[in-house]
């Protein structure tokens, strides 16, 4: 699996953290995983490493868009364009192995995918600010 699918499948289960309670999230992510094909367990376990490790920093990651966010508050934003942006914050600032320039334009391009029109500029914007 190529690290772009892989970051997709961890935006996926990210964003089910917004219409799911903490409680819940262990089967979300459970039955998400059990959905996907043919995984390696080495992926697998990719995935969910990276997902757990943006849980556990949630609040941080939160907070920290939240000030380089200028007027917009996390509960304005776009729950697409959140997650994208969490995802890529955890990237820039807690993962050594991916350069900013790639989380970022990684990012852009999933909000090209999954965003509205306005969410790869949005997001660009967010984490340029926090580069």
């Amino acid at each position: 699996m190529s690290r772009r699918q892989i970051r997709e499948h961890i935006f996926k289960m990210l964003f089910r953290v917004e219409f799911n309670s903490p409680e819940d999230m262990p089967e979300q992510v459970r039955l998400y995983m059990e959905e996907l094909p043919d995984i390696s367990e080495k992926d697998a376990g990719h995935i969910q490493k990276k997902y757990d490790d943006i849980i556990a920093r949630l609040p941080e990651i939160d907070k920290m868009i939240e000030d380089k966010a200028e007027s917009w508050n996390i509960s304005r934003m776009g729950k697409v364009d959140l997650t994208i942006i969490r995802l890529a914050v955890y990237e820039i600032k807690y993962d050594d192995t991916i350069p900013v320039s790639v989380a970022i334009n990684e990012a852009v391009e999933i909000a090209k995918r999954f965003g509205q029109d306005e969410s790869p500029s949005f997001v660009n914007g967010v984490l340029a600010k926090m580069a």
